[in-house]
């Protein structure tokens, strides 16, 4: 044990239950002595403000202590049961999901660029509003992304009978949401990328599947990792704003949370389409 101004802090050199133990009970005796102190400093300026300087110091103590050990709380678990990893799995399976949506929406672009297709040099020297043909491929994408991800739900729910809570509206919304910025995602990849079309697919994949990672996919103690010593990652992460969604469902009985994942997934989308809108506005074919 240190002394760090004064407050114990434990130092081992091994960690296991019975460090951990030890460190809650120093921490409750810590906390314990500081609210003593606190109390009995309060009870000892009303003593004095009412001009009594005569004060039973070890009275006070011992009346706020009898007072803390008599004291009896009441508490009310809002929660629900413990999180299964088989419920974390599918959250982030639903995720993945979402974002793999983005190839939807990567493989659109490129059929309307005209050095990636047949198709996008047709389109480059038609008359037709190329903003239009564009979005015209990308609502396609997402209204077939959403068919794909309720087809998913369904399965999920009927057949294996996954247990998504009571909020079924809100967890719908968070998956067409989810859908977008997946779809938005793969606007931009195919957007600012210069190269084949194999290429993109393989990068696309590739930061979903490290997006997933990071949010728990493979173990959920990495997006407790993330969050606490790298939090910034999970906070423009869409897979991590997917899961952490369906987390605050499941665990909060307020929404506060969801919908700060579902105005966090709404920004990184539009900030991604505004990026990619740029740069296609800025591409040029000479030799077309």
């Amino acid at each position: 044990m240190v002394l760090k101004e004064e407050t114990p802090n434990l130092v081992f050199t091994t960690s296991g239950i019975n460090q951990t133990i030890l460190k809650q009970v120093v921490e409750e005796i810590s906390q314990t002595s500081e609210m003593l102190e606190h109390l009995a400093k309060d009870e000892i300026e009303k003593e004095i403000s009412k001009g009594n300087y005569f004060i039973d110091y070890e009275q006070i103590y011992e009346n706020i202590n009898d007072t803390i050990q008599n004291e009896t709380t009441n508490r009310k678990d809002i929660s629900r049961s413990n999180l299964s990893y088989t419920m974390i799995e599918f959250y982030t399976l639903i995720a993945m999901a979402c974002l793999y949506g983005g190839i939807l929406g990567m493989v659109a672009i490129n059929q309307n660029l005209a050095n990636m297709s047949s198709r996008g040099k047709r389109v480059s020297v038609a008359p037709t509003s190329k903003g239009k043909v564009v979005l015209s491929s990308m609502l396609a994408g997402y209204i077939t992304q959403l068919v794909g991800l309720a087809l998913l739900f369904v399965y999920t729910v009927f057949v294996l009978k996954v247990d998504y809570g009571n909020n079924l509206p809100l967890i719908l919304l968070l998956g067409a949401v989810g859908s977008f910025a997946g779809l938005a995602m793969g606007l931009l990849i195919g957007t600012v990328l210069k190269a084949g079309e194999n290429l993109k697919t393989g990068i696309m994949i590739s930061i979903t599947m490290f997006g997933c990672f990071l949010s728990g996919m493979m173990g959920i103690t990495m997006k407790y990792i993330v969050d606490k010593n790298v939090p910034i990652v999970n906070k423009i992460n869409p897979a991590n704003m997917i899961t952490d969604g369906f987390y605050s469902l499941y665990y909060y009985d307020t929404l506060d949370r969801y919908f700060v994942n579902i105005a966090s997934l709404v920004i990184f989308a539009v900030i991604a389409m505004a990026i990619s809108y740029l740069c296609l506005r800025r591409q040029k074919y000479d030799s077309i």
